[in-house]
């Protein structure tokens, strides 16, 4: 009421909590690639804060979108980013011995990263077509089986282990919480974990040593397991404050190879320490927290499931990225959103979040009706 009484209804009225761990998250993701570059807003800094900023203003443009408008949108988007995934194979700009990105003069695409999203999309709308009482029969499986799997397939061949897993775990949270029945995700399970010395083999040769390193890095500390005993090295020496800022020796010195895009939280853990990372989890957290609150208030199944597959998503970023880099999981090349470098990663999360201030607009905007309609104040 007060902050009503301040300021504007319009502005009033958005999610400033949302907005606030936003523009922390975003503003920490600058302030490192600015040091990351030795004190320079090229090549890393400038870029990323104009998309960055570009895409808060159209997140929060996005949140006034109708729920109507975004269901007519989910599937003109999915054929689009599948197409795109498509000539990826077909025209994509090849770097560092993976095919993942278009050239598109200004900036360089990655579908995959928005096939996330539109993967998640795409079953919320599925499931909330779908008649409940057909949720334990085959045509409730082999549609969202067919929506994960094409894009997981695709992102796997260029070869892309990290958003592959990211993918394909955001969609089946979308297919649990529809309501299918439990065995179907225990007995997917159980073949997952009996073919992966199988699917080990299908992987690329470094992505193999990866997988298998990350146990005992210190085996091969000067090779597969190079990037994550380095990793380890710079979040420990950050100690309790870290060492300053600007003042990380693994990162400046460029024994932590990636430190601006895979390994940011272990560059930001040793100029800031335990408490920045702390402080930046934390962030996380909250908009973690909101994410959810916004599927718990939704009204309709549909903004339901997609705000829940949505923070999912993002948490998967989130956790994979930080388990990656502590040593908990495989380095599977996972960037830490809003911070680590990368166009199309922000754009991404950022699309995300503006489709979740989108359902929490829908969902408060319900609720003030409703409370009218009772005559509550």
């Amino acid at each position: 009421m007060m902050l009503s009484s301040i300021i504007p209804q319009p502005l009033a009225r958005l999610p400033w909590k949302l907005i606030i761990l936003v523009l922390l998250i975003g503003t920490f993701g600058l302030a490192h690639l600015y040091s990351s570059a030795g004190g320079s807003l090229q090549p890393y800094a400038l870029r990323q804060g104009i998309i960055f900023f570009t895409l808060f203003f159209v997140a929060i443009g996005m949140s006034y979108l109708p729920e109507g408008w975004i269901k007519f949108l989910i599937p003109i988007g999915f054929v689009v980013m599948l197409g795109l995934l498509f000539a990826v194979e077909l025209v994509g700009t090849v770097g560092m011995g993976a095919q993942r990105w278009i050239d598109l003069g200004f900036m360089r695409l990655q579908p995959s990263e928005f096939m996330k999203p539109a993967v998640v999309l795409m079953l919320a709308r599925f499931y909330e077509l779908l008649p409940t009482g057909d949720l334990n029969k085959w045509r409730a499986i082999w549609p969202a089986a067919l929506i994960i799997g094409i894009p997981t397939m695709l992102t796997l061949v260029q070869p892309d282990l990290g958003t592959a897993l990211v993918l394909m775990l955001g969609g089946v949270v979308v297919m649990f919480l529809a309501g299918l029945p439990w065995w179907l995700f225990a007995g997917g399970f159980a073949a997952v974990v009996a073919m992966l010395p199988v699917a080990v083999n299908f992987l690329e040769p470094y992505q193999q040593r990866r997988v298998l390193i990350f146990l005992n890095p210190e085996e091969d500390p000067l090779g597969a397991g190079y990037n994550l005993t380095q990793s380890k090295i710079a979040i420990g020496s950050g100690g309790l404050t870290g060492k300053g800022y600007m003042e990380g020796s693994q990162s400046h010195l460029e024994y932590l190879p990636e430190g601006h895009t895979d390994f940011a939280f272990s560059a930001i853990v040793e100029e800031w320490g335990l408490v920045g990372g702390i402080i930046l989890i934390l962030a996380f957290a909250g908009v973690l927290a909101w994410g959810m609150g916004v599927a718990r208030r939704a009204k309709t199944r549909f903004a339901q499931l997609a705000a829940a597959g949505l923070t999912v998503t993002i948490f998967f970023y989130v956790a994979v990225n930080l388990m990656m880099v502590m040593g908990l999981a495989p380095v599977v090349g996972i960037p830490l959103p809003l911070v680590s470098f990368g166009g199309s990663a922000v754009m991404s999360v950022m699309l995300m979040i503006g489709l979740l201030a989108a359902f929490d607009r829908q969902a408060r905007t319900a609720e003030a009706k409703r409370k009218i309609g009772l005559g509550i104040a």
